[in-house]
């Protein structure tokens, strides 16, 4: 089946100077959303602390549920509804109290002030702040190793360090704008958000690595042809292979996000974040990067 006719030449490479500039407005827009809400909401894994998910089978209202944290001393504990009708999180940010106690204090005050609501304690997290700033360290571990992995597989492969280069500005460009679409939705930064980073590096350099290697074969093919037109005949050439797979992904993300329930929709929310701007930078970042630095090596030899 082919979605894309094979004599199809969209101009991809010849719009570069306008998705440059797109490109550049959505990394500062990015930057400036984190820096001005003071940095990424970390939530309970990283910032440690303690999260507590409830539900009452009986009509309970938010501000009752406040009232018996300030009882108890907690003032600064959020309360805040989530998922289904009388469903709340109860969040304490990280103290010097016995958080492990903590809880079980809270769970405690709050069965005995709503026994005749029949609530119920669905899920309990409690970090405590060196094991959050570990998990924190860990993380951003995480995502510089693969980045550096990446550069090395792809210049390996390619046998060219503007492959990779290409390769890893479009990572660049992908994290730092599901970072900035998390700061703007205010979403908590959590181990579920940091896999979503993780998937959307495999995903962004895998749909790259499949462009790259068409321009490796049609080098050979197409000797006579400018570099420009070798990328942009490579990418047209994927194309119908690049929608299919990130048209049906997002089928599923889709659903995830409209149907899996606010457990789930963060998640999905970054990762359709993800997928769009991952498809994106494979076809106007990736290659146009790899383009530019062949012409900058190109002069310097002239030179």
């Amino acid at each position: 089946m082919e979605i894309i006719p094979p004599n199809t030449r969209f101009d991809f490479i010849g719009k570069k100077r306008y998705t440059f500039w797109i490109s550049i407005l959505a990394i500062l827009v990015s930057i400036g959303s984190i820096f001005l809400q003071g940095g990424l909401r970390y939530g309970v894994d990283f910032a440690g602390g303690i999260l507590i998910q409830v539900r009452f089978s009986k009509g309970v209202e938010i501000s009752e549920v406040r009232r018996a944290m300030e009882e108890i001393g907690l003032k600064d504990a959020m309360v805040q509804n989530f998922g289904e009708e009388n469903e709340f999180l109860i969040r304490l940010e990280k103290s010097s109290m016995d958080l492990e106690e903590m809880s079980k204090r809270i769970q405690s005050s709050l069965q005995e002030r709503f026994k005749e609501k029949a609530l119920e304690i669905r899920r309990v997290e409690v970090v405590g702040p060196k094991v959050g700033k570990d998990l924190k360290r860990k993380a951003l571990w995480a995502i510089g190793l693969s980045f550096l992995a990446m550069l090395v597989y792809v210049a390996w492969r390619f046998k060219q360090v503007s492959y990779g280069l290409g390769g890893i500005v479009a990572l660049i460009h992908d994290i730092v704008v599901t970072f900035g679409a998390i700061s703007m939705a205010r979403l908590e930064f959590s181990l579920s958000l940091m896999a979503v980073i993780l998937t959307i590096i495999g995903f962004s350099i895998n749909d790259t690595i499949v462009i790259f290697d068409r321009v490796r074969e049609n080098i050979k093919k197409m000797r006579k042809e400018s570099l420009e037109n070798i990328f942009n005949t490579s990418i047209n050439e994927t194309l119908g292979r690049t929608i299919l797979t990130s048209g049906t992904v997002m089928m599923v993300v889709l659903i995830l996000f409209f149907f899996g329930g606010p457990v789930i929709h963060d998640f999905a929310f970054t990762l359709m974040i993800g997928l769009i701007s991952g498809t994106y930078s494979t076809i106007y970042v990736a290659s146009p990067v790899v383009l530019f630095w062949n012409r900058l090596v190109s002069k310097k030899r002239k030179g």
